[in-house]
């Protein structure tokens, strides 16, 4: 969702705030804006579209002069995208600016007030009302301003402030939208996520819910909601530059689907110890594994994806029943937590809203909670029980890849972890399934080896309206992640079903040419999933058949086959999920799409 970019240093301010907002544009965004304090004036500027629109209002950010300033990339949810709606907003005399991430839920009672009081609106926006309340409220303190403004509203927010009565100084606070503090002798700044300052500095600060921070050019303070001093700790980043940057590829996507190899084994390499998963962080004993009567995955988007997945792979593996909600039912449908169970959280940028409040209720319903997150010191991470990183490194396309195979990879850590110390796997058993996790990497491998047969099918089906995904058990779990790669990135409709369900309405659908992909990788769903197949055909369908090497027979009812190497069938959804990637991603490609940016989407979805 939006991005927030703020410097207060030496250097002219505006082409670093560019700069990093152009590392935020996975986020999503429909405008973009500076403001930069300069000649004893905050100058704002605004364009709505891409970033290069204000790039080229602004010269590449050279017409604003400044060492001050505040940027933001707007992903519209009060208001349509506009010059008028995007941020920075100013108060009435242009004296405070405010940039924001988040949704202010109480806006509108908010704003009557002020409209009572004289204020002017010149936007539809949420945020708007953040700079006209500080307004009222300021008497010389910002802090103080900042802190009756945080009292008043309700919602999730990350504000950048820079007020003209300071110019030596930039203010800023956060409830529930992630924001960052990074640190340099050369200056410091505030960020949506690390990869817009990593350029500059790899020391950075998280702040917590309702933390106010006060930079300088020269450092940094933090205070409580209670405007007490408060001392915090840097941590240092230890991604490399270049592994936010594309590498000589097309986008980022690419990139990402190419480096799961590498995330697949960086996830599960340390966690594995001879025939043996070793899982330290997981804060379990065995008496507590032993106990557990039940765990609650939940997730939103592929994250949800997972836990369908997972909840396969665990039952089978440990015999704990699993529940698998989407995290924006799970948190209005009431829930029943039993005792001695776990929630695990999954979450890539471990910022995601409706996740982070699942969290929070299961630890008040008594649940454990453990999270299953890619962002080191993400909120997600801070506030689990106990947080599993999955090291797939930085994310930037929207739709996911790597960071989906570190997630499923270590669900599979888990169930065989449990099933070892419940005695529901054997000795051999567990020595055989470690073997073939630890060859999961060199599959994949073997799979992107094969990327051009796929890309010359995508291109045969890069106009096709309606697209179906058909699976049973885990092949399910991951059609439904194929067919959202598909539609997130090439606009083409398309739906996932569990097979035995066709015959209940879906088949109506089923009509000459009308491309059918059917993932067909359990051995024991062989036959059932053959008849299935076979019903779609004769209605005309046209199967694209997504199974194992040597099930041959598979080519008397598919038009075109793709094989992925043999591994344990628990484990087979690492290799499926990443022809169906390639899939939607050539689709795209082939449409001339922006395949990092599809449009509506944002990387970080840090409101309802």
């Amino acid at each position: 969702m939006c991005g927030i970019v703020g410097y207060i240093g030496n250097e002219q301010a505006a082409p670093i705030l560019l700069d990093g907002l152009a590392k935020l544009e996975y986020r999503g965004y429909d405008s973009a804006g500076l403001a930069v304090y300069g000649d004893d004036d905050i100058e704002v500027v605004k364009a709505k579209g891409r970033l290069q629109a204000l790039r080229d209002l602004t010269g590449d950010g050279n017409s604003l002069k400044g060492t001050l300033g505040i940027g933001h990339t707007r992903w519209a949810t009060h208001g349509e995208p506009s010059v008028n709606n995007a941020h920075p907003h100013y108060n009435k005399d242009k004296s405070i600016a405010v940039v924001h991430n988040g949704i202010i839920e109480n806006y509108q009672v908010l704003k009557e007030k002020l409209i009572s009081k004289g204020y002017v609106f010149r936007s539809d926006t949420d945020t708007e009302v953040l700079a006209h309340y500080l307004d009222y409220y300021y008497n010389g303190n910002p802090l103080q301003a900042i802190e009756k403004v945080m009292h008043r509203v309700q919602g999730s927010y990350a504000l950048g402030i820079i007020f003209k009565d300071f110019p030596d100084k930039m203010f800023a606070v956060r409830k529930d939208s992630p924001l960052v503090v990074g640190h340099t002798d050369n200056g410091n700044f505030i960020a949506s996520d690390v990869p817009a300052i990593l350029k500059y500095t790899r020391e950075v600060y998280f702040i917590e819910n309702r933390e106010l921070c006060e930079l300088t050019r020269e450092g940094v303070s933090f205070y409580n909601e209670d405007l007490e001093k408060i001392e915090k700790e840097t941590k240092t980043i230890e991604w490399d530059i270049e592994a936010a940057e594309k590498g000589g590829y097309e986008h980022f996507m690419l990139k990402e689907i190419y480096e799961q190899p590498k995330a697949v084994l960086d996830t599960i390499s340390p966690r594995l110890d001879g025939d043996k998963v070793v899982i330290e962080e997981l804060g379990l004993t065995d008496e507590d594994i032993t106990k557990l009567k039940r765990i609650y995955i939940v997730g939103c988007g592929s994250a949800y994806h997972v836990g369908v997945n997972g909840k396969y792979v665990i039952e089978k593996l440990t015999r704990i029943p699993v529940e698998v909600d989407l995290a924006s039912e799970f948190r209005y449908r009431n829930p029943i937590i039993e005792p001695d169970s776990m929630t695990i959280i999954i979450s890539q940028s471990g910022e995601t809203a409706d996740s982070l409040a699942a969290l929070r209720m299961a630890q008040e319903l008594g649940s454990k909670v453990l999270g299953i997150v890619n962002v080191v010191g993400s909120t997600i991470a801070r506030e689990a029980d106990n947080v599993m990183y999955t090291h797939a490194g930085p994310e930037i396309s929207v739709a996911t890849t790597k960071a989906y195979s570190a997630q499923l990879v270590s669900l599979y850590l888990l169930a065989l972890l449990f099933g070892d110390v419940r005695g529901t796997i054997s000795s051999d058993e567990m020595k055989e399934m470690v073997d073939e996790l630890r060859k999961l990497p060199d599959k994949i491998l073997e799979i992107l080896g094969d990327k051009e047969r796929i890309q010359w099918f995508a291109s045969k089906y890069a106009n096709a309206k309606d697209v179906f995904f058909l699976g049973r058990g885990c092949d399910y779990a991951t059609s439904l992640e194929g067919s959202l790669k598909l539609k997130e990135i090439s606009y083409i409709h398309s739906e996932a079903y569990a097979a035995g369900e066709l015959k209940h309405g879906t088949i109506s659908l089923i009509e000459d040419g009308v491309l059918v992909v059917s993932v067909v990788t359990q051995p024991d769903l062989y036959e059932k999933m053959i008849s299935n197949i076979v019903e779609v055909r004769t209605r005309g369908g046209y199967i694209f058949t997504l199974t194992n090497k040597g099930n041959f027979v598979m080519e008397d009812t598919a038009d075109f086959t793709v094989y992925i190497p043999n591994t344990h069938p628990c484990f087979a959804p690492s290799l499926a999920v990443v022809p169906l990637q390639l899939f939607g991603y050539y689709v795209s490609v082939a449409k001339g799409l922006d395949v990092d940016k599809p449009r509506n989407l944002a990387k970080s979805v840090t409101v309802e």
